[in-house]
Parts: structure tokens; sequence; C-alpha cells
């Protein structure tokens, strides 16, 4: 099940207010250039920020994720007839032969269980082409990034359409390799309060290698996340059988 954020019809509208500028998107388009990517899936494309941003660059683009109101979101954008939206998973995709899947900001820590992960790395493995990639970032957990959010202070978005709405966030339990935490949403308007809970498992970097192995996959690179340096990994993995 999606988290609330991504998944009410009230919360998937006022996501991209708080997701600031991604830039770390252009860290994607310059991977898809270095591959001569054209078919591109985007495995959780929420609102659809990086499936547009291949599309406007000419690439085929299929953008999935299970949860349908931000799927909403993503085709009521500019350009978003040149991509094709699935509503579903890693488990329902159909034979793409993609030259490259993608997994951007937390997509891939969102798998808690050792079987939910590897079942999304078959699923991609069997939707890519032989030699097709598989690209996605990860969070170092030695960086142990929730003691920064449990500082972090409310935000104040004024968005078009909906008006001024206030996120807070709350770390509500660490038990590694899982984080929980959950963004509280205000809407001053008429009052309205809303919260999306989350869990992310940070996989260290051992981990993630070997699940790749064993799904079929070589890595071919690891590089730092060039918006986060020194706190994310990129893998770069080619299928391999």
């Amino acid at each position: 099940m999606p988290d609330a954020i991504f998944a009410h019809p009230r919360l998937a509208p006022v996501y991209d207010a708080f997701d600031g500028d991604r830039d770390d998107l252009a860290a994607y388009l310059a991977i898809a250039d270095e591959l001569d990517a054209r078919v591109v899936l985007d495995l959780g494309c929420g609102t659809g920020s990086l499936a547009l941003l291949l599309a406007r660059h000419g690439r085929t683009v299929v953008g999935v994720d299970p949860a349908g109101a931000s799927l909403d979101v993503a085709r009521a954008k500019d350009g978003a007839d040149r991509v094709r939206w699935l509503h579903g998973d890693a488990t329902t995709l159909p034979p793409l032969r993609a030259d490259l899947a993608t997994m951007t900001g937390n997509v891939a820590q969102v798998f808690v269980t050792d079987d939910d992960w590897e079942r999304t790395l078959r699923g991609v493995h069997a939707a890519l082409r032989p030699g097709g990639r598989l690209v996605f970032e990860t969070r170092r957990p030695e960086r142990r990034a929730w003691e920064e959010w449990a500082d972090t202070a409310p935000v104040l978005r004024d968005v078009p359409g909906v008006g001024p709405v206030e996120q807070r966030l709350q770390v509500t339990a660490v038990d590694l390799p899982l984080v929980s935490f959950r963004h509280t949403y205000r809407f001053l308007r008429d009052g309205t309060v809303l919260t999306s809970d989350s869990t992310l498992r940070f996989r260290d970097r051992d981990e993630i290698e070997a699940s790749l192995t064993a799904s079929g996959y070589r890595l071919t690179d690891v590089r730092e996340a060039p918006d986060r340096p020194g706190r994310e990994f990129v893998f770069i993995a080619e299928r391999s059988t």
C-alpha cells in the first residue's frame, strides 16, 4: 500500500511543492545519455518529474507507480501524453525490453522486506532487454540521515489552487535497518490536517551488491549522488542473464 503522501487525493497534488527543484534528476538524464538509453522505465515514477524530463529529451518512457493519485497528477502535467503511465509495481510490468530502468529518491528503500526487494529486482530484470541497465540511489546508513530529519523545521508552501499548506516531519521509530517517520500536513485554508506515515530500509553497500548478483545483475558502477555527495550511492547494474 503506497504512503498517503502519494496515494491520498488531497496530498498527492501538494507533493511537488515540498519536493524542491529536483536537481537530482539531471544526473539520471546524464546517465541515460551516457548509456544511449532510448526506452526508459521509471519505476515509482510518482508525479512524473523524471518521466516527463526524459520524454522531453526524446526518450520513449514508461512511468509506473502503485499510487493512483500520484499518476493522476502526472497525467495532468504538460507533455504527459508523451509518457505511457501504468498503475502498478515491478511485479505487474509487461515485457518492455527497456534499455534503462530507474528508481529515484527513496524508491529503492521503500521495499522493507527481503522478499519485496527481490521481487522488485526480478520484475525489473524481466522488463529490461538483455544488457539493459538498472540505476537507483540509496542513502548510506552510516550517515544516519534520520538524525537530521529529527531537527527539521516546519515548512510552509503556497500551493497553486490549494493555498498555504504547512508540512511537519517527525521521526517516529528507529529500529535499524528500518526508520519510520511521519509527515503532517495542515491546510491553512480550511484547517484540515492529514498525516502520512513512511518506513525506509537502510541497506548497506554489501547487502545491495549481493542482492543484485542474486537477482541476475552485474554491478558495473557505484557513484556518489551528485546532489548529496557522501550521503548516497548511485548503483548502476546490468542485466546479465
